[in-house]
C-alpha cells in the first residue's frame, strides 16, 4: 500500500512540474522542496525504465515518452484532486494558501481592504497576492483567482463572474487645462500630453465607445509611459498631461476639483470588473467562500 501510494506521489509531482515548466514552480505550488521534487522524479524515471525530462540550465522540457506518459496521467490527476475538492467542500470554515492577482492600483486600493477584512474573519485563509494589470494565465502561475477589467480575449478554460461596472474616466488637472485647454473631440486629444499605462514593453489603449454606441480602442500620444496606476494619478495631479483612470480611483480628486473629467461621451459605457477562475468540475471551498464574499460586497457597492 505505501508503495502505491509514493507511485501516486510521484505522478502528481511529475504532472505538476510538467504543467510549470520547473522544479522550483512545482515545489512552491506543492509545498515541498525543490530538492524533493527532483528526487520524485528520478525515482519515476527510475521506475519507468526512461527519461521524462529534458534538463537544461533555462528550460525544462518533456521527452517523447514525458509528453506521451503526462498524456495519459493529466486527467486522471485533475479527477483525484477534484474528486477531493468535492469531498472537502464539507468544511465549512475556508482554510489554506489562496493565489490571488488583481490589477495594480485598483487592487491595492479597493480590493485589498476587501480581502483583508476577509482574513480578518477566517484566520485559517492565507494569502498570497500579486499585481499585475495584464491577463495572466493562472493555470501556468498557479493563481486560484483573478480580478479583471473588461471582457476576456481568451477566456477558455476559465470562468469569470462579474463584480460591477465602472467607467473609465479621462481627466487632467485644472493647471493644465488652464494652460492647454480642453479637448472637445477626440481628434483633439491627439494635440495634448496624454500619461498612459505601459505593460510588457509597450503602451496600452484607452477604451471607450464611438459616437454610434461601439466600444473602441484608441492610442494616445504616449508623451508618458508609466507601469502603475497610482503614479498614472499623481502625475496627472502634478499637470503632466491626460490619463485614463477607473472612476474610483479618481473619484475623490473630480470630487475636490483636483482633477477635471473631459470626453465623458467617449467614457460613458460602463467596463465590466470581474473575478475569474480555471474552470474545475467542482470549486475550492477556499476558493468559492472568496468568491461569493466579493460578490456580496460588489453588491454593496464596496468594490468601487
Amino acid at each position: 500500500m505505501a508503495q502505491i501510494d509514493q507511485s501516486l506521489s510521484g505522478v502528481t509531482i511529475f504532472v505538476t512540474a510538467a504543467r510549470a515548466g520547473s522544479f522550483t514552480i512545482a515545489a512552491d505550488r506543492l509545498g515541498i522542496t525543490k530538492s524533493a521534487v527532483g528526487k520524485s522524479i528520478a525515482k519515476l524515471e527510475d521506475r519507468l525504465g526512461c527519461k521524462l525530462f529534458h534538463r537544461t540550465t533555462r528550460r525544462l522540457g518533456l521527452t517523447v515518452d514525458g509528453e506521451a506518459y503526462f498524456a495519459s496521467c493529466a486527467n486522471a490527476v485533475d479527477e483525484i484532486m477534484e474528486a477531493e475538492a468535492a469531498l472537502s467542500s464539507r468544511q465549512k470554515t475556508p482554510s489554506g494558501r489562496l493565489r490571488i492577482d488583481l490589477p495594480a492600483a485598483y487592487g491595492r486600493s479597493i480590493v485589498l481592504p476587501v480581502l483583508l477584512d476577509i482574513v480578518k474573519k477566517n484566520p485559517e485563509l492565507h494569502l498570497t497576492m500579486s499585481f499585475t494589470d495584464y491577463l495572466i494565465d493562472p493555470i501556468e502561475e498557479g493563481i486560484d483567482l483573478l480580478i479583471r477589467f473588461g471582457e476576456l480575449k481568451d477566456s477558455s478554460g476559465l470562468v469569470a463572474r462579474r463584480l460591477t461596472t465602472q467607467r473609465q474616466v479621462i481627466c487632467a488637472s485644472p493647471s493644465y487645462i488652464q494652460r492647454y485647454g480642453e479637448p472637445k473631440t477626440l481628434e483633439r486629444l491627439y494635440e495634448h500630453c496624454c500619461i498612459v499605462g505601459f505593460r510588457r514593453g509597450q503602451p496600452l489603449g484607452w477604451v471607450g465607445i464611438d459616437e454610434d454606441g461601439q466600444l473602441i480602442r484608441i492610442a494616445p500620444p504616449a508623451t508618458h509611459e508609466v507601469g502603475d496606476g497610482d503614479a498614472i494619478v499623481a502625475m496627472a495631479l502634478a499637470g503632466m498631461g491626460f490619463c485614463q483612470m477607473p472612476e474610483s480611483l479618481v473619484i475623490d480628486h473630480l470630487k475636490s476639483g483636483r482633477l477635471v473629467s473631459v470626453l465623458e461621451s467617449f467614457s460613458a459605457k460602463p467596463v465590466e470588473i470581474n473575478v475569474v477562475w480555471p474552470k474545475t468540475r467542482h470549486l475550492l471551498p477556499k476558493v468559492r467562500h472568496v468568491v461569493d464574499e466579493l460578490v456580496v460586497r460588489a453588491e454593496r457597492g464596496e468594490m468601487g
